[in-house]
């Protein structure tokens, strides 16, 4: 596999970090500033498995910018996720209290003399309405008085509500949020290393080594896109079923338009695993290379499934790599399944996303994370590979050669460090952690954020 790659990181030289042990003062407050009563900061993490992680560092950051203190965050229930897991489920509490002790203190409940002020019921809690990626200044000038007042805050929904540009000592929490004290609960971590380890000993031709690949190409992605795939009057009762059943009526309004062939165009379909194996295929990558699939269940898999299976015949899934027994704790619950997928792309050699969104964007910056910047990450170019899928008079040595062009473009992307002058997303420490985060990768062994 280190054979396909034409890139290695060379790390300019930058400014020193202060010492690991002075970050606690890096908090905007003094808990020796405010004196009296604890406040409170409450939110409601909505979304899948990493829309809820975002939540939770963001919430972490504000807890230290407001000099709160924050209470364990609660999952709301999608009816497209469809997974009522708590924090405790998916995370391991004890150590992201913990964790974060010396700098944000984290509750698991509200104290009873005030939540008898609301009859026993966080729900009660009047929700603030909080702007998408509002400023830390905002949160200063017009929440930080209302918790002073109430002693309590409840933001509901939290996910996207803080911006990705904060001041450094704010910023450091996100990062020590997410890279560190958000570890996966044990039942989870257990399974993923027993799956790591059966997965390295099937992949023992290529070193160890295997490819993940982020296939999202389950029925609610399928559906959500508005793109067509078999066509004909059975497939698109079932997608418009899907999509009612997931959001209402939000496809079905009057100036909606579909427009399928135009989405694929432009590379907004799910890839088909097909389309998958095609890509590697011509990329280099060999029908012995050992494949990791993370994904749901695929749509119609039966059929579309068998094709990338007879590309590459050392293509494994969590079903397959693990029992049922060991899988029984976990199934049915979609974002406890998603972690499990995880943390096996974690560990891969080479990591493949096929429709962008927030799992494979954590999945790269952590990985970027944990390997200084550097990791070998395939984003292939969907809009140029539809054009080129749909020549049939492309030869294969043709395709092949417009693969490996792809594949070191997609490399010299993974190994940039991005300078967004303005805040966006991509600016996010999440997808890209350094340098923001890089004193925390220096104060710790790499080789704890892998436990």
């Amino acid at each position: 596999l280190d054979n396909l790659w034409r890139y290695r990181r060379k790390l300019k030289e930058q400014r020193p970090c202060l010492d690991a042990n002075t970050s606690p003062h890096f908090i905007l407050f003094s808990s020796s500033v405010f004196q009296g009563l604890q406040r409170y900061l409450i939110v409601d993490a909505n979304g899948g498995l990493n829309q809820q992680r975002s939540s939770i560092c963001n919430a972490v950051a504000l807890a230290g910018l407001l000099n709160a203190t924050l209470v364990i965050p609660r999952f709301d229930l999608h009816n497209v996720w469809n997974d009522p897991s708590e924090f405790g489920d998916i995370y391991d509490e004890d150590y992201f209290v913990s964790t974060l002790k010396d700098y944000v203190t984290v509750v698991h409940e509200l104290p009873n003399e005030l939540m008898e002020s609301y009859n026993f019921s966080i729900s009660n809690i009047p929700s603030l309405r909080v702007q998408a990626w509002a400023s830390a200044r905002f949160y200063l000038d017009e929440v930080y008085p209302v918790l002073q007042e109430t002693r309590v805050v409840r933001i509901s929904p939290f996910a996207n509500r803080l911006a990705t540009s904060i001041p450094p000592h704010i910023q450091y929490l996100r990062c020590l949020a997410n890279y560190k004290a958000l570890r996966f609960s044990s039942t989870i971590m257990d399974l993923a290393k027993r799956i790591v380890n059966r997965m390295t000993v099937k992949s023992l031709n290529s070193g160890g080594k295997y490819v993940s690949v982020h296939l999202r190409f389950e029925e609610d992605m399928v559906a959500f896109s508005c793109c067509v795939y078999d066509g004909g009057d059975t497939e698109k009762s079932d997608m418009d079923a899907i999509r009612e059943k997931g959001w209402g009526k939000k496809f079905m309004q009057k100036n909606r338009t579909f427009a399928p062939g135009l989405n694929r165009v432009n590379g907004r379909c799910p890839m088909t695993p097909v389309e998958v194996g095609m890509m590697l295929r011509g990329m280099g990558f060999s029908n012995n290379t050992s494949i990791y699939l993370a994904s749901g269940t695929i749509y119609h898999e039966e059929r579309y499934l068998e094709p990338l299976r007879k590309m590459f015949p050392l293509l494994q899934t969590k079903e397959s790599l693990a029992t049922s027994d060991e899988l029984a704790s976990i199934q049915g619950f979609s974002s406890r399944l998603a972690a499990l997928d995880y943390m096996v792309c974690l560990y891969s050699e080479v990591f493949v996303t096929t429709q962008g969104g927030n799992f494979p964007h954590f999945l790269m910056g952590h990985r970027r994370f944990l390997y200084n910047g550097h990791a070998k990450t395939i984003m292939p170019d969907k809009s140029k590979l539809v054009v080129l899928l749909q020549n049939e008079s492309l030869s294969w040595d043709s395709f092949k050669d417009e693969m490996e062009t792809m594949l070191a473009e997609s490399d010299r992307k993974s190994i940039m460090v991005p300078r967004v002058k303005k805040s966006t997303r991509k600016g996010s420490i999440y997808l890209n952690p350094l340098p923001e985060c890089r004193c925390l990768w220096e104060s710790h062994n790499s080789t704890d954020f892998l436990c």
